[in-house]
């Protein structure tokens, strides 16, 4: 599986790098850490590995509702990045399995954390209750299906490691592959962000992506009411509303595997006008 990385190497006894690296199989963060000792941050780079300190700690918060079908994937997927992380699941009082799932699977896990909702809340409430119990450097927000890849975390936290930023958004539309699904979905996506940039002076190109990547830092100075969907706007306002000095934000392609409704997919119209209403609010109390 190192082919292609030693192509790339010169002056290496292929033999000796192989043994290195069977050395650290099973520790995926090390393997990286190796490899960008091996082949420097550049080359790295150029075939998608980036490099991440050996200090770092990333925390994943995942809201989770009525995700049977998914959660054991999603988390399986989060897992396989080799980054040193912890994952937070916050179970919006599911109605199907997905409780015994996370009882059974997920609480025994060494490096996840398992918080459960008496009432469901929404998206908004059990991020600011994954928010609460987050004790990573950086804090990522992930959906519990499988729409957005977790492979593009060392990506996306590089702006951050690098000194650049402290906010990331990952877009959907600067470049790189999607699903081709709802047209009127691209279009609210399109108007609701627009109108979000207008009232913040942001030049995002999408509001509405899950994922949105913030230096701890960030979410311990806001205080944040949306319970919904409407998490969305209102951090971003907050992000915008930040002055000497400002937040610096940066947004990073991704790739988007969007979901039907007949597979789980749960933000709908009413959410899209709770969202225009956000966008407006959170510009009056500013």
């Amino acid at each position: 599986m190192t082919t292609r990385y030693l192509d790339t190497m010169e002056d290496q006894d292929d033999r000796q790098v192989e043994r290195l690296l069977d050395q650290v199989a099973d520790d995926p963060v090390k393997r990286v850490q190796v490899l960008n000792k091996l082949l420097g941050e550049g080359a790295c780079r150029s075939i998608g590995i980036y490099p991440i300190p050996a200090e770092f700690k990333l925390s994943v918060v995942i809201p989770v509702y009525n995700e049977e079908r998914w959660v054991r994937e999603v988390v399986r997927r989060v897992q396989a990045v080799p980054i040193n992380k912890e994952i937070i699941l916050v179970d919006d009082c599911s109605k199907d399995s997905t409780r015994q799932i996370l009882a059974a699977e997920m609480e025994p896990v060494s490096n996840i954390r398992v918080i459960y909702h008496e009432q469901n809340a929404g998206k908004g409430a059990a991020l600011r209750t994954g928010f609460a119990a987050a004790t990573g450097d950086v804090v990522l927000v992930q959906d519990a299906d499988l729409e957005y890849d977790p492979a593009e975390y060392p990506k996306l936290l590089q702006p951050i490691i690098e000194g650049r930023a402290d906010v990331v958004f990952g877009s959907r539309f600067i470049g790189d592959s999607h699903r081709v699904l709802y047209y009127w979905h691209s279009v609210a996506n399109k108007m609701l962000t627009t109108l979000s940039n207008w009232f913040t002076n942001l030049n995002l190109t999408d509001m509405e992506t899950c994922y949105k990547v913030f230096r701890r830092e960030v979410l311990e100075g806001m205080t944040l009411k949306s319970n919904r969907f409407g998490f969305e706007p209102e951090v971003t306002a907050k992000i915008a509303k930040k002055k000497k000095p400002a937040w610096r934000v940066y947004e990073v392609p991704i790739s988007y595997s969007g979901r039907t409704y007949e597979e789980g997919k749960k933000i709908g119209l009413k959410d899209a006008f709770n969202a225009l209403w956000c966008i407006i609010r959170y510009k009056i109390a500013n």
